[in-house]
């Protein structure tokens, strides 16, 4: 078995896949064929590209307008869906234009009057979605699909992996993360979790031995305003970004489900631990206060 490091830039973030094939070329032909999906999907759903499939969608938004979408849309429309149902409405990929509101930046904390505006135009219950067509019933509405399609990427990548017979290996989307299968001497991959105030510091680490690792929280990007830290992370129902959880990183079979389990978590607040305890997946998180918990900070039994 050989060792195969891939390091890319993908979806805004730096990337990598680490591999262990039987030769040099199954390798590379692996890596060729993830990254040239992973950039696939980053043309379609990038909110960023002007001829993305999600552009087109956003147009037809704008308008209040209607369309057919394709199968993979369909089933990511599908996720959104059932992560809006499963948050009470806090997980809402209308949410996204409430980013004008809170760019980095900015030197002004929004007024009431244009969060009114913006809230307007949000809400997954003001979208009509029934398979394959999905139409928008307010005008200027947006969708996005950043809380989503990473992960779902990093899943695809998985199953890409395995399909053309590399089997053990680990594959990082800018800390969205799937284990396929142990190192080559039968050891786990050892993943880190950084300390969202001390980015040089890890909170913790995990050995996984397969699985999907995935974390949320204000660390990433955020506004700072006369000494205090906004979230990018915002609640979809007052507009404001949530402040309760610094982070959250989830375990899963699915990177999907561990990166939404994360957000949900944030966007929950005060809530957020009693549903990540009733929710069972192992678990980490710290608050704004700095008190850490979760299980996957326990010693093992």
């Amino acid at each position: 078995m050989i060792y195969f490091h891939a390091p890319f830039t993908a979806m805004g973030t730096p990337c990598e896949l680490q591999l262990f094939a039987k030769h040099h070329a199954q390798a590379k032909r692996v890596a060729e064929q993830v990254i040239s999906d992973i950039k696939r999907l980053e043309k379609r759903y990038s909110r960023y590209k002007t001829d993305s499939l999600l552009a087109k969608i956003n147009r037809i938004a704008c308008v209040g307008g209607q369309l057919s979408v394709d199968a993979e849309t369909a089933g990511l429309l599908n996720y959104a869906t059932t992560c809006y149902q499963q948050s009470d409405g806090l997980f809402d990929i209308t949410s996204g234009l409430l980013r004008t509101l809170w760019r980095a930046e900015q030197q002004t904390l929004p007024e009431d009057h244009q969060l009114t505006e913006v809230l307007a135009h949000i809400g997954w219950d003001k979208v009509q979605w029934k398979n394959p067509v999905l139409r928008f019933l307010v005008p200027g509405m947006e969708l996005d699909f950043g809380g989503i399609v990473k992960e779902y990427a990093v899943d695809r990548a998985a199953e890409l992996c395995k399909k053309m017979g590399v089997t053990q290996g680990v594959i990082n989307l800018g800390g969205d993360i799937r284990v396929i299968g142990p190192r080559d001497d039968g050891h786990a991959w050892t993943i880190g979790i950084r300390h969202p105030r001390n980015p040089e510091q890890l909170l913790h680490t995990i050995a996984m031995h397969q699985g999907a690792l995935a974390s949320s929280g204000d660390y990433e990007r955020c506004l700072l305003l006369n000494g205090k830290r906004y979230s990018h992370v915002i609640n979809p129902k007052t507009g404001w970004p949530v402040n309760y959880l610094a982070s959250v990183s989830v375990v899963a079979e699915l990177c999907i489900v561990a990166g939404s389990a994360s957000t949900i978590a944030l966007l929950k607040e005060e809530q957020g631990v009693a549903w990540l305890n009733h929710l069972g997946l192992p678990c980490s998180w710290v608050d704004l206060q700095g008190n850490a918990g979760g299980s996957l900070l326990s010693p093992p039994h």
